[in-house]
C-alpha cells in the first residue's frame, strides 16, 4: 500500500507543476485587467490538478467520505479512465499540453511583432500564421492544457472549474473583439467572418448562433 501511495506528499513536484505551466501566463499582456480573473482561474486549476496529484488526494477522501467505501484509481481521481483506456488519457493530455504550449507562444510571436509592441493606435490587425485559421489561438492553448489535464488527473474541482474556465475565456475573448471592431472597423469584421473564435471552421457555426 505504502508504495501505491508513493507519488502523494512529492511538494517539490507540486511547486514544479506550478511553475512550468505558471510560465505561460509570461506570453499574454499582464497589463490588461481583463486578463486578471481568465488567468488567476488558470492558475487555480494548474494548483488544484498539483495539489491531488503530487500532494493530496482530496477527491478521493471527499468521496470516500461521502460513499463509505474507496472508489478504484481512475474515478475522479489518480489516471483518469485507467481501468478503461490504460494510461491513454494521460498520453493525449501530453500531446495537449504541446498542442496548446506552441498556440500560445506562436499567438505571441505574432500579435507582440505586429501588435502590442506597437504604440496606442499604430498595431497593425494580425490575420497571419495561426490567427489565419483562429481568433485566439493563446486562449485555444489554455484552454487545451488545462482539458489535458482532466483527461490525465480528473477531480472534482477540475471538473467544476474546467466549465467556468471557457466561460471566462470565452467572455474575454468577445470582450477583445468589440475593441478590436472599433479600432479596425469592417477589416476586423470581415477576418472574423472567415475565421473561427477557438477552432478552425467553426466561423459559420458561430455566425449561426449569434443570430
Amino acid at each position: 500500500m505504502e508504495d501505491a501511495w508513493s507519488h502523494y506528499g512529492n511538494w517539490w513536484a507540486v511547486a514544479a507543476w506550478i511553475v512550468v505551466f505558471g510560465l505561460f501566463l509570461g506570453f499574454i499582456p499582464f497589463y490588461k485587467k481583463s486578463q486578471i480573473k481568465p488567468s488567476g482561474a488558470f492558475m487555480a486549476f494548474v494548483v488544484a490538478l498539483a495539489f491531488e496529484m503530487f500532494g493530496i488526494p482530496l477527491s478521493m477522501y471527499v468521496i470516500t467520505w461521502i460513499f463509505g467505501y474507496t472508489l478504484p484509481e481512475g474515478v475522479f481521481w489518480g489516471h483518469t479512465l485507467v481501468q478503461y483506456i490504460g494510461f491513454w488519457g494521460m498520453y493525449a493530455g501530453l500531446v495537449l499540453y504541446v498542442v496548446g504550449g506552441l498556440l500560445i507562444i506562436s499567438g505571441w510571436k505574432s500579435i507582440h511583432k505586429h501588435y502590442w509592441r506597437e504604440e496606442e493606435g499604430k498595431g497593425k490587425l494580425v490575420t497571419g500564421g495561426i490567427y489565419a485559421y483562429i481568433r485566439h489561438p493563446q486562449y485555444t492553448g489554455f484552454l487545451l492544457i488545462t482539458f489535458g489535464m482532466l483527461l490525465e488527473w480528473a477531480t472534482i474541482p477540475l471538473l467544476i472549474m474546467w466549465p467556468i474556465l471557457f466561460l471566462l475565456y470565452y467572455r474575454l475573448a468577445r470582450k477583445e473583439e468589440g475593441y478590436m471592431e472599433q479600432e479596425f472597423g469592417d477589416e476586423y469584421r470581415l477576418y472574423k467572418s472567415k475565421t473561427g473564435m477557438f477552432l478552425p471552421f467553426t466561423n459559420l457555426l458561430e455566425a449561426r448562433w449569434q443570430g
